[in-house]
């Protein structure tokens, strides 16, 4: 589709998207209902690569406060990702989207090892990729997993999928007085310590002039909109 903004998009979902009323496990419908937003956007011609994070399973800061050492805990997190991107894998192979899940994490039974060069040539032959095992190593979050991934594959921009449709400048779920940005640069971000990414995803992303494009998931339309170039959620970028 000639008119789109961005042609290749690097998405990154928290795991709790996949939970369900609860806030913990996996819900199938709601893998659903995020494989419903993917297959529209792959249906306008956009390459799709997802990050998926493991905040539904477990949380790696988590292990330890309860005396759990945090190289072990980062790598249980690592794990739960891919059982994540597992299940988003069949939620979209089950409306006939073609997905390949890579491991940073070598567990070739279910997933293929990451190889830059054949998540590209997925990519290029219309396939979505979902990179599970955060970066392979601990002290890491999977907010700068999906930054590292963005830039490996050359996408266009880094879109933060969340539950509001954009970032303010304190939490609108507590304070009706909140202010939402329409665009914020790196260091403002950064200074203010907004919590968009985690900082070394952030300075990950300033260093490499890599637009971030933060938006509400659950809004039908705020996806397919930001990739026709119309002014949805808040745009972190250079200027």
């Amino acid at each position: 589709m000639s008119d789109l903004k961005y042609h290749r998009i690097l998405l990154k979902i928290s795991g709790e998207a996949l939970a369900g009323p609860q806030g913990i496990g996996i819900d199938p419908l709601s893998a659903r209902r995020i494989a419903e937003r993917v297959h529209e956007v792959r249906e306008m011609g956009v390459d799709v690569a997802i990050v998926i994070g493991a905040g539904n399973l477990w949380r790696g800061k988590t292990g330890p406060g309860m005396g759990m050492d945090r190289a072990t805990a980062d790598y249980m997190g690592m794990l739960a990702t891919v059982m994540n991107a597992l299940a988003l894998m069949d939620a979209l192979e089950s409306m006939g989207v073609i997905t390949r899940v890579q491991s940073a994490i070598e567990m070739r039974a279910v997933a293929e090892p990451y190889i830059r060069r054949r998540a590209m040539r997925h990519l290029e032959k219309g396939r979505v990729v979902i990179f599970g095992g955060g970066t392979g190593n601990p002290y890491f979050s999977t907010d700068t997993a999906a930054a590292l991934r963005a830039m490996e594959i050359d996408a266009d921009v880094l879109i933060k999928a969340t539950k509001v449709d954009g970032v303010y400048d304190c939490d609108p779920k507590t304070n009706p007085q909140a202010v939402k940005f329409d665009h914020l640069t790196y260091i403002d971000a950064l200074n203010r310590q907004l919590e968009v990414m985690d900082s070394t995803a952030l300075s990950l992303c300033m260093d490499n002039k890599l637009p971030i494009l933060v938006l509400n998931l659950w809004d039908e339309k705020a996806l397919r909109l930001a990739l026709l170039g119309e002014p949805v959620g808040t745009v972190v970028a250079s200027e």
